[in-house]
């Protein structure tokens, strides 16, 4: 898988969370440097290991899907891709009912986020590509936008209404028909 390719998955993973940072960094009174690092810090952490535990669990499944492992990324991203879509289109719960530095919230929101994380590690397995290189480059992605994210939601998520997940749906579901498109006719 070329540089290029993992960076877009970081960017259309990552837009979960940005969004659910952007909340947070909202519902903030006070944004302080610690406060923006805790939870990118958090975030990049779980959006990393996730791809790790997605990628051992799928090489476990290696050589019974190998002969459809194209139709399973195709899958996995369109369904992540349809779902973050889903998600940012229905009504949204008021984001001041929930305190992100709390551990019990932070780490909830990290761990909600990052469950596309897995999917992509498993379909990170099944086509074979150096997933230490990719969990890293999509934890180091997941930190910039998180961090990003709480503090523009601290300064101007207040005033601003972003679609921010129809953006990474969109990209998901682009790399899972590439995928699909490369292995099928090339």
């Amino acid at each position: 898988m070329l540089l290029i390719e993992t960076l877009l998955i970081t960017i259309g993973l990552s837009m979960d969370s940005l969004a659910v940072s952007m909340a947070g960094g909202a519902v903030l009174h006070t944004c302080r440097l610690c406060h923006i690092c805790r939870i990118a810090i958090v975030m990049a952490l779980f959006q990393g290991g996730m791809t790790l535990i997605g990628y051992l669990f799928g090489t476990g499944f290696d050589k019974y899907i190998h002969a459809f492992d194209h139709w399973v990324a195709f899958g996995l991203l369109c369904y992540l891709g349809g779902r973050m879509l889903y998600e940012d289109l229905k009504e949204k719960e008021d984001a001041k009912s929930f305190n992100p530095l709390s551990n019990k919230t932070l780490i909830g929101m990290a761990f909600a986020t990052s469950i596309d994380a897995l999917a992509i590690g498993i379909s990170f397995a099944v086509l074979h590509t150096p997933i230490l290189l990719q969990a890293a480059i999509i934890a180091a992605g997941t930190f910039v936008f998180s961090a990003a994210g709480v503090y523009f939601g601290n300064h101007f998520g207040k005033r601003t209404k972003l679609k921010l997940n129809i953006f990474g749906g969109i990209i998901l579901i682009a790399i899972g028909a590439k995928i699909l498109i490369e292995h099928l006719f090339f």
